[in-house]
């Protein structure tokens, strides 16, 4: 036997083996559809007694394993469903035929046999036969479970007929010496008439009585068999059926302390005596009776009471002493270089009621056993199967890391370079599997957390294997993703050599394969969610930019009123809750305007040891239609932190709100959001956008102020050009203003007030007048339009009672600077400010629209 059934647990032992299999040509699907209904009937309650059958079902089974059968029950194959197609009678003669030369295969073992026929009309099918079903097609055959239940009551009858024969005590009689196939060469010529012989030939008897006590539901005459079987092959150092003995000592007691079963993470509940409990078997999802029949021991002279749990507790092992048996066990195993399956296998059963007792220390004793055990020469599929069954083993019992270990060797394994055609796409699904195990998950927010999770060196390696396998799979989309991935996350722990090489590896990828923010979902259903890089550029602060104060709005005083609606009630509460979230949502106390260019600062740092080239940033925005405006960086290496201006167009008007930004780095496009950016200030994201306002640009007839002018400070809400002119008392002149509307939006009303400023009273009278008839006729005024106004400058002093001011002025003429021309309004964004502001009184605009002053050409007056 050199194939262990990895799926092997202790309670498989009180199973009989049933072979399902095509002869001649099935189609697989329907094939597998009848045998899961064919193995749904996992257990079957025998009429007219307390006693349940359980079955194991296999398609496949290899028949140098059936010659173990003497010296286990369970491997032996008992029964025989074929599953065949049958189109004509023609054909029958060839399919019955077929049908006998697969029970030769088995024929030394079995019990019974059945075949169901699809297909066959006529008057074949019209027989009434036991051991042949006729069924029209794979869709219509509703009994078929029935018929399972019916060939299963028939093995139950011999496996009790061999059961009574083999117990019953027939004295004379010559009992047979049960042998392993490797044994038989080794007891030619021996003397079988010596004593050493004979309870040699008992003791095997005795463990294979047990075994069939097992089988047909007869716990305690098990345990009471296997017990007088290690007994009689202790004495005679017969210690490869001695370890069959313990380990069937240890099976029945599994079955009794954990009637729940053994193969899944968790034991089921511990039944009564006459109650049915939960089976658990992954192939045997039923109940478990554990009910004697008072009558059958009786009749074999063992034991005349057997309906009380007395007899059974006393023969029972306790959890504790169920593990040493099986060292024990496995310890006389170890002696024989043919027995590793039978070892390796009982290794597993061990690991798996260990898991139950929750003793994972000694569980992964029983598994680093396991990993030596010389199988001879395994085929790669079979050593994929041993290193992953492993990893389960290692996963049941908590072992995370060891399990993906074992894992990773048999993704490797799969990719060999023994094997003609290496399986990558196994290997990159194993590989997928150690993920959990080595605290690695492909979702990158899981890295925002805070401390990194298990060692980064093995991550690194499992990433890049990662993305070997991918780019042999012939996937270069996954090979992207995975790369980025690394160099986001194990950015921190590379070093300048790897982020050079990484880098490099990643724009080759890029080049034939652009990454994007798309999640990849894989064949098995695994969704591999986008990776944007956040570290590449590492963003410290983010701050939305007031506009220029040229193009800044204000709200006209008169023309708005009083907005009630945007109240509310101020509650206190001495409880003040922050959290990133508000912050980043609050409202920010100024305001853009739709159509201008606006503009959001970030401060940005390169950690890469070399210049880092940033294509296409932007930003990213919600609320409102916003038209952004790339640009382009190029950070020097390891920079401070480096503020980069990002610039866009709301081309609507309502709430807008900076939700981050995006980039493209290395060929591959990131969207990265504020809120995923733990290390970034910001003093909120909010901004309301107003719809358009007109542009006025105004130009004078006089020249700009000089230097000495005097100026006094101007509120920053107000745009301020400044003239000058120079004139004496009594003298005239006229002042052009040109207001020209160079915006989108029309101009619909015109306001024009003045104020005198001075440091001294009753020093001018009244000495500005003009008429805006002319101007208001040519308004609404379009875009491109342009209107003049004439503005006449009378200088009237009145010098009565200040004679201490005649000697503050010069002979030549009182030099009066600093009235300016205002607006509370708007400007477009260039040029800046060039000359300092005089303070004045912002004038009315119109009810309908705000006015915006423009201020170029500056221009002054008086």
């Amino acid at each position: 036997m050199s194939v262990p059934d990895y799926m092997q647990c202790a309670e498989d032992h009180q199973t009989v083996l049933v072979v399902v299999q095509p002869v001649g040509i099935v189609p697989e699907d329907q094939f597998f559809k009848i045998y899961k209904r064919i193995a749904s009937v996992s257990q079957v309650s025998i009429r007219d007694s307390q006693r349940l059958l359980y079955i194991r079902y296999r398609h496949h089974y290899l028949p140098e394993n059936n010659e173990w059968g003497d010296f286990q029950t369970h491997r032996k194959v008992v029964g025989l469903i074929a599953v065949t197609t049958c189109g004509s009678s023609k054909e029958w003669p060839q399919t019955s035929e077929r049908f006998h030369g697969q029970k030769e295969v088995y024929g030394s073992t079995l019990y019974d046999s059945r075949l169901l026929v699809f297909g066959l009309q006529g008057e074949i099918a019209e027989q009434q036969r036991t051991d042949v079903a006729f069924y029209l097609n794979f869709d219509e055959c509703p009994d078929v479970e029935k018929r399972v239940e019916d060939f299963v009551e028939s093995i139950f009858i011999v496996l009790e007929s061999k059961r009574l024969d083999r117990a019953t005590d027939k004295s004379g009689d010559k009992i047979p010496l049960l042998c392993v196939p490797f044994e038989k060469k080794d007891f030619v010529g021996l003397d079988t008439d010596s004593r050493h012989y004979k309870k040699r030939c008992q003791g095997r008897m005795r463990k294979h009585v047990g075994d069939l006590c097992l089988q047909a539901g007869m716990l305690q005459d098990a345990l009471v068999h296997y017990h007088m079987a290690v007994e009689l092959l202790r004495g005679v150092n017969d210690f490869l059926w001695l370890g069959a003995a313990l380990e069937g000592l240890c099976s029945a007691s599994v079955i009794f302390h954990y009637p729940g079963g053994t193969a899944g993470k968790t034991a089921g509940r511990k039944p009564n005596i006459s109650q049915p409990a939960d089976a658990g078997k992954r192939h045997r999802p039923g109940a478990q009776e554990v009910l004697i029949d008072p009558g059958a021991l009786t009749s074999n002279g063992i034991s005349a009471d057997t309906s009380t749990e007395i007899g059974r507790a006393k023969n029972c092992l306790s959890p504790e002493d169920i593990i040493e048996k099986y060292k024990e066990a496995i310890s006389y195993y170890g002696k024989y270089k043919n027995a590793g399956v039978i070892e390796l296998e009982a290794c597993v059963k061990a690991v798996r009621v260990l898991a139950i007792q929750k003793r994972a220390m000694e569980a992964s004793e029983f598994l680093q056993n396991a990993v030596y055990i010389n199988l001879g020469q395994l085929s790669e599929e079979e050593k994929i199967q041993r290193y992953s069954i492993l990893s389960e083993l290692y996963d049941l019992i908590g072992f995370h890391r060891k399990s993906a270990f074992f894992k990773r060797v048999a993704a490797m394994q799969c990719v060999a370079p023994t094997i003609p055609e290496p399986g990558w796409r196994a290997c990159y699904k194993l590989l997928l599997e150690t993920l959990p195990g080595y605290s690695l998950s492909l979702d990158p927010k899981d890295f925002n957390k805070g401390t990194h999770r298990g060692w980064a060196a093995v991550q690194m390696r499992l990433l890049h294997e990662l993305v070997y396998a991918s780019r042999r799979m012939g996937n270069p989309g996954l090979s992207v993703r995975h790369l980025s991935f690394l160099l986001q996350t194990m950015l921190d722990f590379l070093s300048d050599q790897e982020k050079k090489e990484v880098t490099q590896s990643l724009e080759n990828y890029t080049s034939k394969c652009p990454g994007g923010m798309e999640v990849i979902t894989l064949p098995d259903g695994l969704k591999l969610p986008p990776v944007p890089f956040t570290k590449l550029p590492i963003v410290r602060s983010v701050k939305l930019l007031n506009l220029p104060v040229s193009l800044r709005p204000h709200k006209v005083k008169g023309l708005l009123g009083q907005n009630m609606s945007t109240a509310s009630p101020f509650i206190y509460s001495p409880i003040i809750m922050h959290n990133r979230g508000e912050e980043r949502c609050k409202k920010i106390d100024f305001q853009w305007v739709q159509g201008d260019v606006c503009e959001v600062q970030l401060m940005v740092y390169n950690p890469m040891p070399y210049e880092l080239r940033v294509e296409n940033m932007g930003l990213l925005t919600s609320g409102v239609e916003f038209e952004s405006l790339p640009a382009a960086l190029s950070l020097p290496a390891e920079s401070g932190l480096y503020p980069v201006t990002l610039v866009g167009v709301p081309r609507t008007a309502g709430n807008i709100t900076v939700n981050g930004y995006h980039t493209s780095v290395f060929g591959v496009t990131s969207d990265c959001l504020l809120e995923s950016l733990p290390g970034v200030k910001t003093g909120g994201c909010l901004v309301e956008v107003i719809p358009s306002l007109p542009r006025l640009q105004l130009s004078t007839s006089l020249p700009r102020s000089g230097p000495l002018c005097a100026q006094q400070p101007v509120a920053s809400s107000h745009i301020t050009n400044t003239v000058s002119v120079q004139l004496f008392n009594g003298e005239t002149q006229q002042l052009t203003i040109t207001l020209e509307n160079i915006g989108t939006e029309d101009i619909e009303t015109l306001e024009l007030t003045s104020k005198t400023v001075t440091t001294k009273e009753k020093v001018f009278g009244e000495f500005l007048s003009w008429e805006l008839e002319e101007a208001l006729s040519h308004l609404p005024l379009k875009p491109g339009q342009s209107v003049t106004l004439t503005v006449n400058i009378k200088v009237k002093l009145d010098f009565s009672g200040q004679e201490n001011l005649l000697q503050d002025l010069n002979d030549d003429g009182i030099s009066v600077t600093g009235l300016p021309i205002s607006s509370p309004l708007r400007q477009v964004l260039k040029p800046r400010a060039e000359t300092k502001p005089v303070s004045s009184e912002s004038g009315k605009t119109g009810e309908k629209k705000e006015v915006r002053w423009k201020r170029q050409n500056e221009n002054a007056l008086l």
